[in-house]
Order: C-alpha cells, then structure tokens, then sequence
C-alpha cells in the first residue's frame, strides 16, 4: 500500500512560511484553505501541525450540531491543546462565540501557536452571528498574537464567501486552494510508468483517499480487479460518499449530474435525460442549474470552442474525473460486486473503459500542454490557452487548439489530435487530421502546426509530417 504523506511539497511550503511570518512578527496571519471533499485539506493542515514543532488547537465542527455543543466540543480541545499552561484556569462552559474568541486570545502566550477551524462553513451555518464574531475577534483580539489562524472548509462557494469584498473577513485571510494530486505525484506514490501515471490519475482523480489502498506498483487494470473483491473499497466509497454530501436527495440538480456523468455534454442533450415524464427539462430550470453546478459547487466543468470566433454549443462535464468514471461504470460496478458478481463487474469495467479513457484524458492533456507552454516547454512562445474546437454538428471536433488567449483567441497557433488507444496514431489519422483542422476559423496551411499526442508510438512517417508529437511522459513532465 502507498504509505506516509504524498505529495503537498507546495502547500507545505507556503504554510510554513507563514508560521515564519507569525514567528518573526508576532503577531497573527490567517489562511482560508479550500477544496472539494476528500482532497487532503485535513490530512494536509494535520501533517503540518504535526511536524511545525508549537502547540496547535484542532477543532472540526460537525453538520448539525447544536452550538452550545459545538462551544463545548471548542473548549475541550482547547483544553487539550497544551496552548494554556493550566487547564484548571479555564471556565466549564462558554456562552457564545465571541466569549470563545475572547478565551483563545487571552490563552495565547508570547510563543506562537497554530489554530485551526475544519469545516468552518459549518458553524456559519449553525451560527448566523459566527462570521461577525470571528471578524470582530480577529481585529480586535486575535490579531496582535502570535496565532496562524487556518480555517478549512469543503463547501467551496461558502468559502469563497468568507473572504469576498462584501463579507466581515474580507481582506483578512490568504486564500489557499487544495486541489487534487497532480497525475506525476500520483505516479511518484504508485510507482508506476507515465501511460500507467495518467491512468490512475483518471481513475482515482488524484484523491488520496484512494491511492492509500493502491498497492505500490500494481498496474491500473489491476488495481480495478483487486478493488472489485470489495463493495466498501475506497475506489467506490468516496465518489459515493461525495455524491451524496453534496446531493444527498433525487433532486433535479442531481439528475443533471447523473445525465453528464452518463456522457451527456450539451444542453440539449442534457435537458432530455435530465427531464421527466413531462418532457425535456426547462431552460429556464436547467440554466441556472448549470450554472449553479459549475461557478458555485464546481462539480462541472464548461468548454467552450477554441478559435478566433465564438462558438457554441458550450460541453459540459464532470470536473473530477473519480466521480465522473463512478457515474459512468463504478456505480453499476458497485451494485455487481453488492450481489456477488465480481467477474460481470470487471467486464464492465473492462467494456466501458477504453471509450471513456478517451475521452477523460483530453481535458488533461491541454492542461499539461497549457503548463508546457506557461512555461516554455512549447516551441511556440505565444501560446496561453489551450482547447479544443467544434461546431454545433461535431463534424468535425478538433481535440487540441492552440491559441494566445481565451475565449476568443486573436491567432490560432497550433491544432491537433489525441489517440490515447493501444494501437498507434498513424497515416489515416493523420489524414483525418488534416482534413478537419481546415474548418477551424483561424487556421492557416503552413502557418498553424500542427501537433499528435499519442499514448503509444507513432508510425514514422507521422513525425516527419507533423511540428510536434508527445507521448504519455511528455504529458507527465509537464507537472514535474
């Protein structure tokens, strides 16, 4: 099994440098730390409190609960914290949240300590009076101590909140934003080779909840085997979990969910999975879903076409690509291995799994060749954004675009093609290629290149024929 800490090199990094910055100062810094469910936030911040060397308080409120609990549960861990030399000092119960804030403060001695809130969303929740009460503490109280204030929180848009212009604690936090494991860390943790690298990064979306139970060196396929003995395994658990967290009834917005984690991509489309015995789903209904998926939870993600028009029909998917392949395979997987079929489970798998793998990964390779060209690992100096392009017929759909800026590019600069099969890209594609990257608005014989990328070898004709091929690790050194 992947044991130890994996990855976070950055993110610890920056959390340590503010610790220095507390140290130095003496007085307190905050850090408002963000990410989707099962990323590593706590993992993180406790591996950093662990290995900082001052006292810490942990405290992780829990949904629900009732304040006066949650106060309790506050001051117990305060009184477990070793920040207060003597325990016996403290009240048996606190009235209120700033009542707490004014204990911390007057805890907290010339050394510096670190406290932390999990899931801070939470106690605003429960608490109308708490992001006040914590503004009014930290300029008053807290600020002048030696405290590194981190507050944690899984809903992301609520932690946008916190620090947006029009809240009480804006300007008053750095903001952190923990995303998943890139695919090198996740190949550096597994042992494994570049295509096997990027394959597990699409199966597991880079959560380390799931590499914890990944053998060090077992191959992707067989991982998925190993993984279909067990209806509870994390490979099923957590995107399980997560569905339900943020959608925890049949509701509408989880319907549309569940209809672009079937493949579904476009609006149209969308709304007739998505509706009912009725008919299609409403645009008027279905819009702001849309949006509300995408720009407040970041459940999905939104492509638009690459050129130097605009175009439509925007795509939608499934940003994490964990709970997009659950959607697609592992739920109907799940219920397999639930009812002793384990075999029929894996040859879903198996059936399913390279037509999703294709499409998966493209979103991943212009995001390592956008990393490639941000910094200068691109023969073309211009390029900042990279996508992809079609027209509202998807004949034809070019895979990569090139371009200097987004959403609409001033110069298309290079186009190509992703074959991310066993077999390899060769003079039919090629030709395929060449045909479709003629109706790109922008393109330009001679002038626009034209780039392959490839999981498998390319024929050598191919090389001579095109500016640029990459191959899996050329996609994975753009994150090393």
């Amino acid at each position: 099994m992947t044991s130890g800490f994996v990855g976070r090199n950055v993110e610890l990094g920056l959390l340590r440098t503010r610790l220095q910055r507390v140290t130095a100062s003496g007085t307190a810094v905050a850090v408002a730390i963000r990410g989707r469910r099962q990323v590593g936030k706590s993992r993180l911040v406790q591996e950093f409190c662990d290995t900082a060397e001052v006292p810490y308080l942990y405290f992780t409120a829990i949904k629900g609960m009732p304040v006066s609990e949650s106060l309790g549960e506050f001051l117990a861990e305060l009184t477990r914290s070793g920040i207060v030399p003597d325990p016996a000092t403290l009240p048996e119960s606190i009235g209120g949240w700033p009542d707490a804030f004014r204990l911390l403060a007057a805890s907290v001695g010339d050394s510096p300590i670190i406290v932390v809130i999990d899931e801070l969303p939470w106690l605003a929740e429960q608490d109308a009076v708490f992001d006040g009460a914590l503004q009014t503490a930290w300029d008053r109280l807290l600020r002048q101590r030696p405290i590194l204030l981190l507050l944690l929180g899984s809903d992301i848009h609520m932690m946008e909140r916190l620090t947006a212009y029009d809240r009480p604690f804006y300007g008053r936090a750095d903001n952190l934003v923990l995303t998943t494991l890139n695919p090198a860390e996740v190949g550096s943790a597994l042992g494994l080779d570049a295509a096997e690298s990027i394959d597990a990064h699409l199966i597991t979306g880079g959560l380390p909840g799931i590499l914890r139970s990944w053998p060090h060196g077992l191959p992707p396929l067989q991982f998925v085997r190993r993984e279909c003995a067990d209806p509870a395994a994390p490979l099923f658990g957590l995107p399980e979990s997560t569905l339900l967290a943020e959608f925890p009834a049949p509701d509408q917005a989880r319907r549309v969910l569940e209809a672009i984690g079937s493949g579904e991509r476009t609006h149209a489309t969308i709304a007739a999975t998505a509706g009912s015995r009725s008919g299609t789903l409403p645009s008027g209904t279905l819009s702001p879903l849309l949006h509300r998926l995408s720009a407040d939870k970041h459940v999905l993600s939104v492509d638009h076409p690459l050129s130097i028009k605009s175009g439509k029909p925007a795509l939608y998917r499934v940003a994490d690509s964990n709970l997009r392949l659950y959607l697609a395979a592992l739920r109907s997987m799940q219920d397999l291995v639930r009812r002793g079929r384990v075999d029929a489970a894996y040859d879903l798998f198996v059936k399913r799994w390279t037509s999703w793998r294709g499409k998966a990964v493209e979103p991943l390779i212009r995001d390592a060749l956008e990393l490639a060209a941000l910094t200068g690992r691109l023969p073309w100096q211009d390029v900042t954004a990279v996508g992809g392009w079609w027209n509202r017929a998807f004949d034809p759909e070019i895979d990569l675009i090139g371009a200097d800026r987004s959403p609409i590019a001033g110069r298309v600069i290079f186009a190509g093609s992703i074959k991310w099969l066993n077999t390899p890209f060769d003079r039919h594609d090629l030709a395929e290629l060449t045909r479709a990257v003629t109706s790109v608005p922008g393109f330009t014989p001679r002038e626009t290149a034209l780039l392959v990328v490839s999981s498998t070898d390319v024929e050598h004709s191919i090389a001579d024929a095109v500016d640029l091929v990459w191959n899996a690790t050329d996609v994975l050194s753009a994150w090393s």
